[in-house]
Formats: structure tokens, sequence, C-alpha cells
């Protein structure tokens, strides 16, 4: 089965029943599938073959679902990319995954993507804005209606990309993990028994849809068991409140800080979210939301006993198969093998450190456009996840932390190397190292140490500025240390260790008695 078939089947089971909500619209299964059907036939009519990209350029919406509906049944890719680019992330990303067709929002970004679209201008690719009027000429809306509505009744292989998820910035710029309609289906099917899910549940994406985190429990099983997925375009608690209720919401992706805010809210308000399932932090509901109970939450799915990356379609290790034991992260589902394995591809043996590796239905296609990168990760036959295990004598695994370094500021990773390469692309910056310094509210924040050129002068502000205009906004480093030379290991590698114990750095993903990988 594709994740086409998937929308086809659920117009016959469940045509009047609601697929997607966002806002004042909605959709049936009967409505979204006539829709993809529509869009698909568009995007080909626009010359969108199988194996063509396109990217998607705004926040959340329910066309993000149904952009992967319509790209399943023609056999192209959908890449939700992060909004909260600078607009050169967005040049790359154009340039790297090289999309037929570009959907973009103005509302909030609308000047970045400009910018953006300024310097791709040579490149041959269809641009069709998405929250603008239905009659815009080059609106999605009249774009979509263009298109049949006749299923175009293509043959697709699961085993080709659908979702591309730009992450693993280790070597200084992203990947695009492909993951494809067996990948996604997998998942699906795997989060539904994980997290009790069926066709009467309801999901609010709050979470970014760029993130595999939005999808992996919730939002992509919800639409396999032919549930219902909320949509919302931002995080903001006044409008997440009596969105919860209004479409009685049994899960949601959200961080602590704002269900603190939505239960100050609702002090006031006094709404009944016993409906709601509490997975993350329980306890911050105040009682308000029921405690989720299913299989992955009582097995502390919530308090992140569990292991996983967008690389392997989300979790591939968790404590709900098979119940805790002594590693913090639990042991393989059916989709999935792990082996701990040393440098020359050897199983270490029990209670011996090393790679966590993967091979299974979960593990994704490899990263766009980086066959050398994908030679080197797929060696031996497995899916090198560039993590540090340990698989303990009751056949647990233990997930120790990753074998490169990386930052967390909420739900967000940062790879320092990103970060430090557009430090130095500073003209006044010789150098640069960044740790993570633990804050207790969002994990860590990103710290800058700084060489500078000789007889050069930049300030912290300028600084952080020149990366607030190059990269995400929440990578950007929050403070900046001048230092006469970088601290070097033996080896002549950046003394990270070091730095940390100078600048007060630690809090880092693993280090904490349980962890979620990336």
């Amino acid at each position: 089965m594709t994740f086409g078939d998937v929308i086809r089947e659920h117009r016959r089971s469940f045509a009047d029943s609601a697929a997607l909500v966002d806002g004042d619209l909605r959709l049936t299964w009967s409505e979204l599938d006539a829709r993809t059907n529509r869009l698909a036939n568009a995007l080909t009519s626009a010359g969108v073959n199988a194996g063509d990209r396109i990217l998607w350029l705004g926040q959340n919406s329910f066309r993000v679902y149904e952009l992967l509906g319509a790209a399943a049944k023609i056999g192209a890719m959908v890449c939700p990319g992060y909004w909260r680019w600078a607009a050169p992330e967005m040049v790359f990303a154009i340039e790297d995954f090289d999309p037929k067709v570009v959907i973009w929002q103005q509302e909030e970004i609308g000047e970045t993507v400009a910018k953006a679209r300024a310097e791709t201008a040579d490149r041959k690719t269809l641009w069709l804005r998405h929250d603008g009027a239905e009659a815009d000429e080059d609106g999605y809306e009249r774009f979509l209606a263009s298109g049949s509505g006749d299923d175009p009744e293509r043959e697709v292989d699961p085993d080709t990309a659908l979702l591309v998820i730009y992450t693993a910035a280790i070597s200084g710029r992203q990947c695009g993990s492909m993951l494809s309609h067996r990948n996604l289906l997998t998942m699906g099917a795997n989060g539904a028994w994980l997290g009790d899910i069926g066709q009467e549940s309801a999901f609010l994406n709050a979470g970014p849809m760029f993130h595999i985190g939005n999808y992996q429990l919730y939002g992509i099983p919800v639409f396999v068991q032919g549930g219902k997925n909320v949509v919302v375009r931002r995080v903001d608690p006044e409008q997440l409140l009596p969105l919860l209720v209004r479409e009685r919401c049994t899960h949601a992706y959200l961080m602590p800080p704002t269900i603190v805010r939505i239960v100050e809210l609702n002090r006031e308000a006094g709404h009944d979210l016993s409906f709601l399932r509490a997975t993350i932090a329980p306890q911050l509901w105040d009682g308000m939301a029921t405690t989720d109970s299913s299989r992955f939450a009582r097995n502390g799915g919530g308090e992140g006993r569990a292991y996983g990356q967008t690389e392997v379609t989300g979790l591939a290790v968790t404590q709900a198969t098979g119940g805790a034991g002594i590693g913090n992260a639990g042991r393989p589902g059916p989709f999935a093998m792990v082996r701990i394995l040393n440098g020359e591809g050897k199983e270490c043996a029990v209670g011996e450190a090393g790679e966590i590796c993967v091979r299974g239905d979960l593990v994704h296609l490899g990263y766009w456009n980086r066959p050398e990168i994908n030679a080197e990760r797929f060696r031996f036959g497995w899916w090198h996840t560039t993590d540090l295990g340990r698989r303990e004598s009751d056949g647990t695994i233990s997930f120790l932390g990753t074998t490169t370094r990386m930052l967390k500021s909420a739900a967000e990773n940062i790879f320092p190397a990103e970060v430090e390469n557009c430090l130095e692309s500073h003209p006044a910056v010789r150098e640069a190292a960044v740790i993570g310094v633990p804050n207790e509210r969002w994990a860590q924040d990103v710290k800058a140490v700084v060489v500078l050129v000789q007889d050069a002068t930049a300030t912290a502000e300028e600084l952080i500025e020149h990366c607030r205009e190059r990269i995400a906004s929440y990578k950007k480093p929050k403070t900046v240390e001048f230092v006469d030379a970088i601290p070097r290991t033996g080896a002549g590698a950046k003394d990270y260790e070091a730095l940390d114990e100078r600048f007060g750095g630690g809090g880092y993903p693993g280090t904490e008695s349980l962890g979620a990988g990336r």
C-alpha cells in the first residue's frame, strides 16, 4: 500500500467522517480524496512526475497532509521546510532539493521567502501562494481547481520517497531524510499500537510539521486509522484552548510552557478537558486532562524513555515493547532490528558501548543528494545513527548520548557545526566553538566562544545578529564569549569539554538518565 491508498480506502470506509480541520475548514475523507485527485492531476499537468519534488515554505496547514496525499498518488515527494529558516537557508533548500514546485506563505514569512525567491530566480520553478485569495493567478486553490477530479490511478512503489525532512546538520549543512510510503505507514501502524490510536482519535497538530515529532506518535497514526487531524498554523495558547474543546482533541503535541499557559487560562474558563489524554508531563495539567494510559505512556514514553531519530521514522526503541528493564530506552518494536556495533561492524558484547545501528521497515531511504554520506551511514548493511548505546543483560538498550555533539533547545536539535560555520563566515571571526549552557525551561541556551581575526573588532550583539539573519533564530547564540584561542585536544580538535568546564556548559541530550534520541 501507499499513502494514497490509505486515502482511497478511507473514502469508502469513513466517507463522511472528518479527516482534516484547519480553522473554519473541515474536510471529510471523501472530500480529501477528491481534492488530492485534483491536486495530483494539476501537478502532473504542470510537469511534476514520479521522483519530482515539492517544497513547502509555510507554517502548519492542512495542505501539508493534502500535498502528501496528492504526491503519493503520482510518486512525487514533499518537503515541509522550516518557516523560521533565514533567507540563505531557504536558498540552500531550494538549490539542494531542486523542487519543481514551491508552495509559499506570505503571512509572517513573505519577506524572507521573497529574498530566497529572488536569489533563485534563474531556476525553472512554479511558485504557488497558499494563503492568498482563491482567485489569485498564482494561488494554490486556483491551481488545485484546475486539475481533473479523476483518480490518477498510477502505480507507485511504496518503497519510494514521499516525505523529506531536513535534519542532521552534523557536517555544517542539513540533509534531507527521505521517508518512504512504507516507512510512514509502518510508523503509523506502530504508533497506533503504542498510543491506542483509533478512528475516534483527534490529534491537535501544534507541533511543527517540518519535524518528525508531530507525525510519529499521533499525526500519521491518526491518519492511518481514519481519525481526525486538527491543524493550527502556530502555537497560541489563547487560541488552542477553545480549539481543544471544540474539536474534543484526544491528543496534542504541546511543550510544557504551552501546557502551563493553557492550564492558567482554563482555571478561569472552566472547560471540561477530560477527553484530552496527557502524555507529555501529565502532572502539568493539574488534573484537568486525563493521564494517558496507552502502552507508550504507561511505559515511560511521556518521560522520554524511548529512542529514535528522523532517519528511523521516529521511534525505533521503546519500553512499551517488553516493558521496563535495565536500559533507559527499552527494546526495538516489531519493525526494527537494532545492533550495537563497533568500528569494524562487529556486534558489541552485552554491556559494551558502541554505535546504535538499525535495520528494518522504519529505516529511511537515506539523505537526498548525499551519496557519500549515505554510503558511510549504511555501511555493513545497517543504518549508523551516530548515537552511542549499550545492550544490557536483560536485552534492553540504553541510549548513552550522541557520538557527534548536539544541543537541545526546547524540542529543537541544534548542531554546533552549523552555528560555528555561520559565525566563521563573519569577516571578523577567525574561529568559533559552540557549547550548550543548561536552561531550566528550554533545556539549553547556545553559547558561542569566538576568536577574532587579529586587529578586527566585533561585538557580541553584532555576531548574534549576523547569525539571526542567516540561520533560524532559535539556533543563534544567546551569549558570546571572546577568547584569544580555542583550546585543543591532543589530536588537534576543538576541546569542547574544556570549554564546558570554563563557561558552564552541560545538559546535553543523553547526559540525563533517559533520552529520546533525535
